[in-house]
This record gives structure tokens, C-alpha cells and sequence, in this order.
């Protein structure tokens, strides 16, 4: 399979540089696999595609505040986007300009009571840096050294950078949102409750193997970079309970996807646990416990759209994307969102 066979066109003017408001009040395109019909709402509709029984499941993952700008000890400007925390202060980085930071580089963050000291490179051209923190307190020098790190295609900024974040984000560790969560609200979350929806929440943390392009011309020939994953035992209790009932497990996101297909046993049940996932999903892949997502409007060529095809269906997925453009949806991370359900 080809990635050029995840190709669309769309145009600039359909990439959302902003969030709607209220949440809840961005479209929602319904896609029904078996039949290809294609639907339009708005997303606080959801609970009325939602029966008693669902079991709906969140990514609770929270940004961290990534984005470090800062300076060399020769007084040139630097970047430095964490990706991953290792161990001991030490994290995974991309770092510009990279050719000009290399090993045993000291950097500088905020009034220079955050520190890094440059100690190797990766093999996905970026660097590994050792943070230090005045006090030592690491975490906390990050916060007011950093910033939240939006997708290079959002050009104007956001004022609240809790917009950026989930209403249940809760567990620290990501670089980019779980953005098909984004349109959910504490009123719309307790809307689905009442209707005798169970929500469960695991965590998968974003790096960089959600935004990584894919350089390979042959899908299959595409290595995903490890991202932490957590699922634990009441979620796990939650989903197989749905799963042994008959009634569907609807995942909020393809993070919420990658961890409970991580998960799953051949016979669609769950095992708790947690670890480093490189699962990736492309048409041809036999979905074992996801029975519905909800998810937004992924780039073109993205590991993110090829999961959406293996689950809907590439032929349906790529015309629901052809009527999204044609009626005006808004793309990407802040943009409008589509449930995919069996029928």
C-alpha cells in the first residue's frame, strides 16, 4: 500500500486556526461504515448516536509546556521541543538549529534558572539534553520556562492555553493534545453519563510518532516512535464488561485506539497494564475491542488518517473527506470532528 493513497487536497483556508465556542459546537460528520452513509450534526448531538451500555473511552494525557526557547553559551538564539522524559532529567528533544547544538552544548531557559546540557543525538535526528533547575525542582522550572507547543499550521496563537487542553486532562506527559477530545464538555460529558453511558479513561502520552511525517512511499515500510500508554484496571474492567455484553466501545481519539488495540487479547477483552507502544494501524488491520471513534480531520499521508481508513474504510473515509471539503468543515487540531459507527 501506498502513502500516496492517503492524499487529499484541501485548502488552506479550511485548516482551523482557532477553537469554536462553546466546545461543544463544532460539526460533527457521522460516517456509517457498513453503509457509507454519510450524516451532518453538531457535537453536542453526540449522546443521541450514543446508546445505555457504550462504553466511551478518553485520553486523560495533558500537554506539558514543551516549547523552550532559550540561548547557547555563545549567546545564539535556541529551541528546544521535549518529546519524552527518560530518566533523571534527561529527555528526548528536538532541537534547533540542530546542526549548530551539539554534544556537551549548555543551553539556557527563561531568567537561567532552567538549564539543559546537550549529551547525545537520536536516530530520529533529534538530541537527548539533561534539564537542571535551579532548587531542582525540574518539573516546575519547565512551567515557567516553557510554553505550550501548538502545530506548526496554527499560526495564530490561542489566548487560553487551556483550550489547548481536554476538560479531563489530568496525567502530564504529552506534546500535542488528544484533539478529538477537545470537543467535549463537562455538561456534554454528564449528558452522556445520564444516558447510561459508562466514560473510561486511560492515558496515552503524544510524541512524536503522532506528527512525524511518513517518509517512506510504501505505508508498511513506516516505524512508529514509542509513546508511553497506561491503561488501568478499572478502565479495563469498563471496557470488557461493554465488549462481553455486546454493547460498543467507542474511542475518543486514535491515542484512545492505539492503547486499547495495545491491550487487547484475540478474543476483544483487555489486559491492564502499562509501557511503550509502537502500534501502527493501517487498512488491512483486524480490529479486536474498538467498535466506533470519534476523531477530527487528520493531515494528508498521516499515520492518524490511515488509522481512520483501516477503521472506516478507506473508499468511505476518503469520500466522507471529499464531502468535508466541500461543505466547509474546519481541518485539524482546533477544527470540526466525525464519529465513525457500524450502522
Amino acid at each position: 500500500m501506498r502513502v500516496s493513497d492517503f492524499e487529499y487536497n484541501l485548502p488552506r483556508g479550511l485548516i482551523a486556526q482557532a477553537p469554536v465556542e462553546p466546545r461543544d459546537s463544532s460539526r460533527l460528520l457521522v460516517l456509517r461504515r457498513d453503509s457509507g452513509v454519510i450524516e451532518h450534526a453538531v457535537f453536542s448531538d453526540i449522546p443521541g448516536y450514543l446508546r445505555a451500555g457504550d462504553c466511551l473511552v478518553v485520553n486523560d494525557t495533558r500537554v506539558i509546556r514543551a516549547r523552550l526557547l532559550g540561548r547557547r553559551e555563545t549567546g545564539g538564539s535556541v529551541e528546544v521541543f521535549l518529546l519524552r522524559s527518560l530518566d533523571g532529567g534527561l529527555w528526548e528533544a528536538l532541537v534547533r538549529p540542530g546542526k549548530r547544538v551539539r554534544p556537551g552544548a549548555r543551553l539556557f531557559f527563561g531568567d537561567g534558572s532552567l538549564e539543559a546540557m546537550v549529551e547525545g543525538a537520536t536516530d530520529f535526528g533529534g538530541r537527548t539534553v539533561r534539564l537542571f533547575a535551579a532548587g531542582g525542582d525540574v518539573r516546575s522550572a519547565i512551567e515557567r520556562a516553557g510554553s505550550v507547543p501548538l502545530p506548526p499550521y496554527i499560526h495564530e496563537g490561542i489566548r487560553d492555553p487551556e483550550r489547548y487542553q481536554t476538560v479531563y486532562a489530568a496525567r502530564e506527559g504529552s506534546v500535542a493534545a488528544p484533539t478529538a477530545g477537545l470537543h467535549f464538555t463537562p455538561e456534554l460529558l454528564d449528558r452522556i453519563r445520564a444516558a447510561g453511558v459508562v466514560v473510561a479513561s486511560l492515558t496515552l502520552h503524544v510524541g512524536l510518532g503522532t506528527f512525524r511525517p511518513v517518509q517512506a512511499e510504501n505505508v508498511e515500510e513506516h516505524e512508529m516512535h514509542a509513546e508511553y500508554y497506561s491503561l488501568d484496571e478499572e478502565a479495563a474492567g469498563a471496557i470488557n464488561a461493554a465488549h462481553s455484553r455486546g454493547d460498543r466501545v467507542i474511542a475518543v481519539g486514535t491515542t484512545a485506539v492505539r492503547t486499547i488495540e495495545t491491550c487487547a487479547l484475540p478474543d476483544g477483552r483487555v489486559i491492564p497494564g502499562s509501557g511503550w507502544t509502537r502500534m501502527f494501524i493501517f487498512p488491512g488491520y483486524e480490529f479486536r475491542t474498538v467498535s466506533a471513534l470519534v476523531t477530527n480531520f487528520h493531515l494528508p499521508r498521516s499515520t492518524l488518517l490511515m488509522l481512520v481508513c483501516a477503521f472506516g474504510g478507506r473508499e468511505n473515509v476518503m469520500r466522507a473527506y471529499e464531502e468535508a471539503v466541500r461543505t466547509g468543515y474546519r481541518f485539524y487540531s482546533f477544527g470540526d470532528a466525525m464519529l465513525i459507527i457500524q450502522q
